[in-house]
């Protein structure tokens, strides 16, 4: 499996570009802000990539403000949550009054294709497993991905050393604790975190050293 990342210049998040190999099929992960449309198109240009699909963590503008662009300009859909669907277009919904002027004048829309994902959701995309898991704390539609069982994209519910926040709008600190409790730890060791932020861990370096995962492993 072939793994590029690009980091958006706004809250430094971590769009993520997954396929099985140079030259193949490819997915995109949670495209951010401002508008990184045109670098990851010199990836997937330089990479030889098709994509098929666009991934969408949660409905945070920092991991979706580009995904308009680069979906309906590549012809391919954008997954997500249903919880989180409507903050693509409506996204002061989802991130409190304090970003009401920042966000003023501006004008957001889905792409032209978007599909909804549930928990253990598969998708067969890249001859690649790919199972959604909702993760429900950082937001109420908050998914995890796991693909081939190996490497987890984890959006903003897991960092290395840290967690999500949870005092945003729909965000929920017991979720939080029971989406870590029964959809992290139960992970195995050997899986690979490729975070929403940050730079990339394994769930056993996490386990021994997350302060939030020995908490609850106690």
């Amino acid at each position: 499996m072939l793994v590029r990342s690009f980091i958006a210049p706004m809250f430094a998040t971590n769009c993520w570009i997954i396929a099985a190999e140079k030259g193949s099929e490819c997915i995109i992960v949670d495209p951010g802000m401002t508008d990184i449309s045109a670098e990851i198109e010199m990836i997937v240009a330089e990479e030889g990539f098709k994509p098929v699909a666009a991934l969408l963590t949660h409905g945070h503008l920092d991991h979706t403000f580009s995904v308009k662009p680069l979906a309906d300009g590549y012809g391919i859909p954008a997954y997500i949550h249903p919880e989180d669907r409507r903050f693509i277009a409506e996204p002061l919904g989802i991130h409190g009054a304090q970003f009401a002027e920042q966000l003023r004048g501006l004008h957001f829309e889905e792409p032209e294709k978007v599909e909804l994902l549930k928990d253990e959701s598969e998708l067969n995309l890249l001859g690649l497993s790919i199972r959604a898991i909702h993760a429900p704390g950082h937001t109420r539609g908050s998914l995890m991905f796991l693909v081939n069982g190996n490497t987890l994209l984890s959006g903003d519910v897991l960092f290395a050393g840290s967690i999500g926040r949870t005092d945003l709008p729909t965000g929920s600190a017991s979720d939080m604790q029971k989406t870590l409790r029964k959809k992290v730890l139960t992970l195995d060791d050997e899986v690979r975190v490729l975070p929403g932020h940050g730079a990339e861990t394994t769930i056993k370096y996490e386990r021994k050293t997350n302060p939030y995962l020995k908490e609850l492993a106690r």
